[in-house]
């Protein structure tokens, strides 16, 4: 991260929300830049979130099928979530996501990366997890405007699925290859 004192770096004259829902602000700053233009800048503000990979004792991936009402369609992906004020830690919130959207506990969870998946238009920050030998344990305990469908696939089905663009959510396909590239 560059420091605040960078030649790069704009300052911040002004801030506030220009719009707020249910997940998300939309905040805009009034800002001056280094050559010292004054300007605005909008963007999207929203908690950090966990990415869950999940292997099932038998080293199968649990995903979900998701309704995403911005794309018109069912979205094939990984549990992904908001971090919460009564998470104990990332690995706690990555814990219950992965109970809340699939029914399934983890024996075992660890943390494989973190990135800013937009950091040109949002604050967004996603911490990637890995959990391993997750077992189906109860109900799903979806947020009231979730419509998910658990299921399970292979590693290598899924990594196929999105080499052949059949997986378009970003978060999914990052957390694969960057699993393939770290490993754990």
């Amino acid at each position: 991260m560059a420091p605040q004192n960078d030649s790069l770096a704009w300052e911040t004259l002004e801030s506030g929300v220009a719009y707020s829902c249910p997940g998300f602000d939309v905040r805009n700053e009034d800002v001056r830049l280094p050559d010292g233009t004054e300007t605005d800048f909008d963007y999207i503000t929203e908690p950090e979130s966990v990415v869950v990979l999940p292997f099932t004792e038998d080293g199968d991936v649990v995903i979900i099928e998701e309704w995403r009402q911005a794309v018109s369609r069912v979205s094939r992906g990984l549990p992904v979530g908001g971090v919460e004020p009564a998470d104990d830690d990332l690995a706690a919130a990555a814990r219950r996501e992965l109970v809340e959207e699939t029914g399934y506990e983890a024996a075992r969870v660890s943390h494989l990366t973190t990135v800013e998946p937009a950091n040109g238009f949002a604050d967004s920050v996603h911490h990637y997890f890995v959990a391993y030998d997750c077992v189906p344990t109860g109900e799903q305990e979806l947020d009231h405007n979730e419509t998910i469908r658990p299921t399970t696939t292979t590693f290598d089905g899924l990594r196929e699925e999105i080499a052949d663009d059949g997986v378009y959510d970003g978060r999914t396909v990052l957390g694969v290859l960057y699993y393939e590239l770290l490993g754990e």
